[in-house]
């Protein structure tokens, strides 16, 4: 089969398409024909060399992809040849054919194309594994999701408000915020011009939100805990701004505030398959029902891997980028 290699650690030019060894499949999974991959920042990061795959999993970047079932393991019940699918990966969505646990497939949102399903596997499991079950985000709760625009953040300002939530979301231009807007956000704020603690506060009464999604870490992390109403959650699952900050515990113990941090790769096939399955029953019949939609912003064919990874850390983006074998 074909597949992106990455032939050092490097800018996105590393990427090479190239004749590999088909993955061989296991008792507990099946081997999915890729139709579509999408990225995620991990996969930048992979690329520099400082987000290895997890200890066994395939070599190859891309964790989610869309496709159809070419053979199943022997323990394997569920699925079967020929089924079309979606599926959270460790690795390995950017190549023609990829090995995947059965509990990590779900099957294809009625409504949805078979190359758009590719945009969310990871983008669903990440928000309501972290955001929903962790975090506790709840019906009448306020919510602000940093980079709104983003693949998360699309998905995750349709998701929130789905489930009856106020949404605030940051982002860096105005067409993003009209993206956001246009998903549903009720409060928009431009992070380069506004703020954004005092907004929040402004549209709070004073009281801050509830729960907040990061993916900045470090620069925001202060800001964060300022912007959090009493009993308040921060969730982190990224570190694009740097990884050591200091705070003021102070501002912690009077409001009973809670930090909490996420990855969605390392974490064991079973703990995933749990998360697979409260997103099949929660999330996808809010796809069905048109609640929440893909937002892709281009489609490149899997050998313009390169280009794709350019566009996304130009940061010009809204909402997921696709790679289609």
């Amino acid at each position: 089969m074909k597949a992106i290699v990455i032939s050092e650690p490097g800018a996105p030019e590393v990427l090479q398409l190239r004749e590999v060894e088909d993955p061989q499949v296991k008792e507990d999974e099946v081997l999915i024909r890729v139709h579509a991959t999408a990225l995620n920042r991990a996969d930048t990061l992979q690329r520099l060399g400082s987000y290895p795959p997890p200890p066994g999993s395939s070599p190859y970047p891309g964790l989610e992809c869309s496709g159809t079932i070419e053979s199943v393991g022997n323990s394997v019940s569920r699925w079967k040849v020929g089924d079309q699918v979606c599926a959270l990966l460790s690795g390995g969505g950017y190549a023609e054919k990829v090995a995947v646990p059965a509990g990590q497939l779900l099957p294809i949102p009625a409504g949805i194309s078979l190359k758009d399903a590719a945009a969310f596997p990871e983008v669903a499991c990440t928000v309501w594994s972290t955001v929903f079950m962790m975090g506790r985000l709840s019906p009448g709760e306020s919510f602000l999701v940093h980079g709104g625009s983003s693949g998360i953040g699309t998905f995750a300002i349709q998701m929130a408000k789905h489930q009856g939530v106020r949404v605030f979301v940051t982002a860096g231009n105005e067409e993003k915020l009209a993206a956001c807007k246009e998903l549903g956000a009720d409060v928009c704020i431009n992070y380069k011009t506004e703020d954004f603690v005092a907004k929040v506060k402004a549209e709070t009464d004073g009281k801050g939100v509830d729960v907040i999604l990061d993916c900045i870490g470090a620069p925001y992390l202060q800001k964060n805990l300022d912007s959090l109403n009493f009993d308040g959650r921060l969730c982190i699952i990224g570190l694009i701004g740097g990884a050591n900050a200091e705070i003021k515990l102070s501002s912690l113990l009077p409001k009973r505030l809670t930090v909490l941090g996420a990855t969605l790769r390392p974490r064991s096939k079973e703990n995933k398959a749990v998360v697979v399955a409260e997103v099949e029953k929660t999330v996808w019949p809010a796809i069905e029902a048109g609640k929440v939609k893909p937002v892709i912003y281009k489609y490149l064919p899997l050998s313009q891997a390169a280009e794709a990874h350019s566009l996304m850390e130009s940061s010009k983006h809204i909402g997921k980028i696709l790679l289609v074998t």
